[in-house]
């Protein structure tokens, strides 16, 4: 089984490496689908982002792309809701409900961020409207008031307000919440993508290692699983970061939506199995998740080399 997460976790360091952002919501239905208990699940996945945003966290305050003013305020926020979402799922557990309930959650999430960035994709972004929802969120001018990055002014009530709600889901979900984070500070803030990235990367490490600790007092961190993933994704990182700068930016998306919707439909099918004692379900599930995640890397990779062979024929041959 470690052998196995090892090669999980390569196959995710691949995938976020490439899409930018930890694979937690991979990881915890991941568990799920194996079979183990969701506060486990959870408490894993929190451990898991915790892992990979540190490093993350590093890389960009070394560029100077962190709003430590905004991360600060958020990070406020997203521990009290971290605390929530928690007793939320330790709750469910008590009433024999947590499994259901967090699938369940997992399926309508996945898929409706998966359907949400496939229309995107084939749209190419033409039809999203950003500037409308950056002017709502600045027209709340309720004090104190914080000058972000970009020029925007934002209530710390509205910040304090997103991010309890992202930290309830990260509590209930074992997210980092960087799917959610990333759009909210660029969309509804106005903040550069750059600082987006390197703040929402610390503020997940903080709130990782809060919710991580919460969580591990419960023991309800499988250790192991989590060293083996994290051991698997820093070296798939570093090949899908690579492939970032030779695939077509039109196919990230496509490739995105693929595995989000993957993980709503194996999700779904592993709940199926236990509420039918259909193994066959249950079968699918596994196959289904670990399948999509080895496809769609293995097409990165496969699209990184064919973009190598295509710039190496175009070089001159005095420069080989």
């Amino acid at each position: 089984m470690i052998g196995l997460f090892v090669g999980f976790g390569l196959l995710i360091g691949i995938l976020f490496g490439f899409f930018g952002m930890g694979g937690s919501f991979l990881v915890t239905p991941t568990l799920l689908v194996i079979g183990y208990p969701a506060p486990v699940a959870v408490g894993s996945g929190l451990a898991f982002v915790f892992g990979t945003s540190v490093i993350g966290a590093l890389r960009h305050r070394d560029h100077g792309q962190v709003s430590y003013t905004l991360a600060a305020v958020m990070i406020l926020g997203m521990t009290f809701g971290i605390e929530v979402g928690t007793r939320i799922v330790f709750l469910l557990a008590d009433l024999g409900s947590a499994d259901v309930v967090i699938s369940a959650a997992y399926v309508g999430l996945l898929g409706v961020v998966g359907l949400f960035v496939l229309r995107d994709a084939r749209t190419d972004g033409t039809e999203v409207g950003t500037g409308r929802v950056a002017t709502e969120v600045r027209s709340i001018t309720l004090p104190p008031l914080v000058s972000l990055p970009g020029g925007a002014t934002v209530s710390v009530w509205v910040i304090l307000a997103v991010g309890s709600s992202i930290g309830v889901l990260c509590g209930c979900l074992g997210v980092g919440g960087g799917f959610l984070l990333l759009p909210v500070m660029v969309y509804g803030f106005g903040i550069p993508t750059a600082i987006a990235a390197g703040t929402s990367a610390l503020q997940i490490s903080i709130s990782g290692a809060f919710g991580t600790f919460v969580y591990a007092q419960s023991n309800a961190v499988e250790i192991p699983v989590v060293a083996a993933l994290l051991v698997g994704s820093g070296f798939g990182a570093r090949i899908g970061a690579g492939a970032t700068r030779l695939v077509n930016e039109s196919d990230l998306k496509g490739y995105f939506a693929g595995m989000l919707l993957a993980g709503s439909v194996a999700t779904a099918s592993k709940q199926a199995s236990a509420v039918s004692e259909v193994e066959t379900l249950e079968t699918v599930s596994v196959v289904l998740i670990f399948g999509t995640a080895a496809l769609i890397s293995g097409a990165i990779i496969r699209a990184s080399i064919d973009s190598l062979g295509t710039n190496r024929q175009r070089e001159p041959p005095w420069t080989h």
